[in-house]
């Protein structure tokens, strides 16, 4: 039987946080770093008076007042309606309410505003994953599981006339951004385990999860371990090792239960790197080393060089003996030399990442 598998990182199907979306690098990268250092203060168990300081500033810096209806605010303070508001005042003359002494006396959290993609952008996506054409596909920063299903009935099956998937599954992770691990399987997905740490732990290291998908291949299990390791954003070095380390371990606890193990998704490193190294040391085999594989190294961007090699799908050492072809999807991106003719710039890319996809006799 012949079956193929795939990673795709889509960044998002439908909404995506508008700081993504900006091109510029030094100005995402400050949104997130502030985002996060909000998010950290907010969640202390009493507010100094140095974390009100920091509370208002962060938020005025990007554009929150008490109205919210500022265009150009990339932070939303989101609080049900009827109980004690963390802010007071008009417009950006604002502060923390006085009864407000800590994260127990408001109930409420600031997430990144969303704005949806261009239907040109959706549509590609959808035409990378038609193209792709994978029994199982692992989507890499996806919304929530009712987005997949809704891609999938009225976008891929409506628009594109591709074949439905059955089965989907995605459990939200601990990223706090919307942006989480999927599967569209055409085979029954059995089980799924997704890694809750202890507190430290998901807090400092696992902010991304790495679940972990049974799925029954003619009765036969097959585990797919999905990730997305931190991002280069910030450093995040430390982080991404930890996750490796991890990530590591999980497969070798995997392949205990069944010699058809899978490791993909989106790692942010380049082969031979300290995170990958730990992966790389286990009996893993990169399908872009596989013989069949002709084309240049990278997975994101123009992916001329490894430097661009940040997407990995890996099989266990039995699955990669059954590996007859694989293959890089990279028309989807824009700076790719020869992309799809309806990717046309950044704002209509389906990603600017690649599909990787490997055919298995199995």
């Amino acid at each position: 039987m012949s079956i193929r598998i795939a990673t795709f990182n889509c960044e998002n199907l439908f909404r995506r946080p508008i700081v993504f979306g900006g091109g510029n690098d030094p100005i995402r990268d400050a949104v997130l770093e502030d985002f996060r250092k909000l998010v950290e203060t907010l969640d202390h168990d009493t507010y100094t008076a140095h974390d009100k300081t920091k509370i208002i500033e962060l938020l005025k810096k990007h554009s929150v007042d008490v109205s919210q209806e500022i265009s150009t605010q990339t932070i939303l303070v989101n609080e049900p309606r009827g109980q004690a508001r963390l802010l007071k005042g008009e417009g950006r003359n604002i502060e923390v309410r006085a009864e407000v002494t800590g994260r127990s006396d408001w109930v409420g959290w600031v997430e990144l505003v969303k704005n949806d993609l261009s239907w040109d952008a959706v549509k590609n996506t959808a035409r990378v994953i038609a193209e792709v054409n994978a029994d199982i596909l692992l989507t890499v920063e996806v919304e929530d599981r009712l987005t997949l299903h809704r891609f999938n009935k009225q976008v891929l099956t409506g628009q594109f006339d591709a074949e439905p998937y059955p089965f989907n599954m995605l459990i939200d992770g601990n990223d706090i951004r919307g942006i989480d691990v999927g599967l569209f399987s055409r085979h029954p997905i059995t089980s799924v385990r997704s890694h809750i740490f202890d507190k430290k732990d998901s807090r400092e290291i696992f902010s991304r999860d790495c679940p972990e998908f049974e799925i029954d291949i003619d009765g036969e299990p097959l585990w797919l371990l999905g990730n997305h390791f931190k991002s280069k954003i910030g450093g995040g070095g430390d982080k991404r090792k930890l996750q490796g380390e991890r990530v590591a371990q999980l497969y070798q606890a995997a392949l205990e239960r069944s010699a058809h193990v899978v490791v993909a998704g989106d790692l942010n490193d380049t082969p031979g790197s300290p995170p990958l190294g730990f992966l790389e040391a286990t009996s893993l085999k990169d399908a872009m080393t596989h013989d069949s594989y002709e084309g240049p190294p990278g997975t994101h961007g123009k992916c001329t060089s490894p430097n661009d090699k940040i997407d990995y799908l890996m099989f266990s050492p039995e699955l990669f003996a059954k590996v007859d072809k694989v293959e890089v999807e990279r028309r989807g991106i824009f700076e790719f030399g020869t992309p799809f003719d309806t990717v046309t710039g950044p704002g209509d890319q389906a990603s600017d990442h690649a599909a990787i996809v490997a055919e298995l006799d199995l």
